[in-house]
């Protein structure tokens, strides 16, 4: 039975063996460099102060469900942006004509940005951004590896290159005007060595999400067989020495293998194995609880009952750069947020109104009961940054469900932050607690980097042996095949000669 498994384990060492390699070494860059991308902090911050004049009432009905809408500065003039709430009534393209972008002053829906507006949204956002460079060229672009995810619903799309320094590139939406990708050379290069080759992420297969996905399931899915088969032959191959200890029969490369993959290969398996899971492969960790507990909080508004808090607002907060109608328990409320991302809410009638504990309990009376209910002032284990911070304090509520739902809102918004159901909990413990020994005690760095570092790097010896060894072996058999080739074919005349 060893021989087989031993035969199956070397052979798909060489090619699934090769890709968790690349896994590995993309990983150390991982660990330092993630995948560009344009952050909701770096949106806001390249955005221009709000000027907000009186706008036109008819601009959408008032009786009109939606489930987001703001206003934020466009090449100079106010905009609208709205997402109608799901009607499950309508298809997803009848959905779309409504959604979009309107002009705050004239009413008019924005169906597609003239090249002069979306050079000046650039050369905006350059400035807001403090990019040290002016906007060099804009031109219209295709499908690349920095926008496979948003270039189907952003299209036509517009890329501005910054003559600075640094390389940076924009992404304009031709459809809405909005900035939606923000790379620079540094994040480009690393990128190609990271994030791309790690996540198996070239555009030619990204772009087909469905695809994509049952490629990095399936490689996963056999990366675990592989790590599995390897500790089974590499603990079968253990031999008592004459001394009476344990030990390798190999020599060289070979015993490296074995002993490195013993001691590691448990690792190996669980960084493969939550690779896999932060696929969420056949919905095993689904979670609902976000989707349940917002529309619970923050439902679905009508424009009408929006419209009425905009004109309520007195003046707008000094910085404000986007205005937001953010509903809290059935009632819309209005959040003024700066540059930097402070908010400040007010209610219907334009008084500043910050979320409340009793606020905050009235509006969750008709679900399962509150176990506690706290200010949270620092993170906990399932509030806290990865590569970047959270917003602080925070309402964590724990509810007494059979889920133990945990709840995060935000007091300065009123808007659910996250929600945690039991697979919400077990997604994070299984997937960002193995594959990114995101644990509370190892958060600290360089305490992380100290542990981090050397398992990778183990790890890599192991997968990298194995792949070299698996393809030494069949360099080795393809020679053999090769030499009894010529020997058959040169038998035939020597026969002939001796007869």
């Amino acid at each position: 039975m060893l021989r087989p498994v031993l035969l199956l384990h070397r052979w798909l060492g060489i090619i699934i063996g090769a890709v968790m390699t690349l896994w590995c070494l993309s990983g150390f860059v991982m660990l330092y460099v993630d995948y560009p991308r344009l952050t909701p902090a770096a949106q806001l911050g390249g955005l221009t102060p709000l000027k907000l004049s009186a706008g036109q009432a008819g601009m959408l009905p008032d009786a009109m469900m939606l489930s987001a809408a703001r206003i934020e500065m466009m090449a100079g003039r106010p905009v609208l942006r709205v997402t109608p709430a799901l009607d499950p009534t309508r298809t997803i393209p009848q959905m779309r004509v409504s959604a979009g972008t309107h002009d705050w002053a004239t009413g008019k829906p924005v169906e597609q940005v003239d090249p002069q507006n979306i050079h000046r949204i650039a050369r905006e956002f350059g400035r807001n951004s403090a990019i040290a460079g002016p906007v060099g060229q804009v031109a219209q672009t295709e499908m690349d590896q920095w926008t496979v995810q948003t270039f189907r619903r952003n299209a036509p799309l517009y890329r501005a290159d910054y003559a600075d320094a640094a390389g940076t590139q924009a992404y304009v939406s031709g459809r809405s005007g909005e900035v939606v990708q923000l790379t620079t050379r540094f994040q480009r290069f690393w990128g190609w060595l990271g994030a791309v080759p790690h996540w198996l992420y070239p555009t030619i297969l990204r772009q087909d999400g469905a695809l994509w996905s049952q490629v990095v399931i399936w490689t996963s899915l056999i990366g675990c067989f592989l790590t599995i088969t390897g500790l089974w032959v590499g603990i079968a191959r253990l031999r008592r020495r004459r001394d009476g200890s344990i030990g390798s029969p190999y020599r060289g490369l070979w015993w490296w293998h074995h002993m490195v993959g013993l001691f590691f290969g448990i690792v190996t398996l669980t960084w493969v194995a939550s690779g896999l899971l932060s696929m969420n492969p056949w919905g095993l960790l689904d979670s609902e609880a976000m989707m349940t507990e917002r529309q619970r909080l923050n439902g679905d508004f009508a424009w009408g009952d929006a419209r009425r808090a905009i004109a309520a607002l007195p003046t707008l907060p000094t910085g404000v750069v986007r205005l937001e109608a953010v509903p809290f328990a059935g009632a819309v409320h209005l959040v003024a947020i700066d540059r930097a991302g402070k908010a400040q809410r007010f209610d219907a009638a334009g008084r500043p109104a910050s979320l409340s504990e009793a606020a905050l309990r009235a509006a969750l009376h008709d679900g399962p009961a509150i176990a506690s209910l706290d200010l949270l002032r620092q993170e906990d284990a399932y509030y806290y940054g990865y590569k970047a911070s959270v917003a602080l304090p925070v309402w964590r509520v724990i509810l007494a469900d059979d889920q133990a739902t945990r709840l995060y809102v935000d007091p300065a918004s009123g808007r659910l932050i996250r929600a945690f159901d039991r697979n919400g909990r077990a997604f994070r413990w299984l997937q960002d607690g193995l594959h990114r020994l995101d644990f509370p005690l190892l958060r600290t760095r360089p305490w992380w980097d100290l542990i981090v570092l050397p398992l990778l790097a183990m790890v890599t010896l192991v997968c990298g042996t194995g792949t070299w060894m698996g393809l030494s072996k069949l360099r080795r058999d393809l020679r053999r095949v090769r030499n009894r080739r010529r020997r058959a074919r040169a038998l035939p005349p020597l026969i002939g000669e001796i007869a």
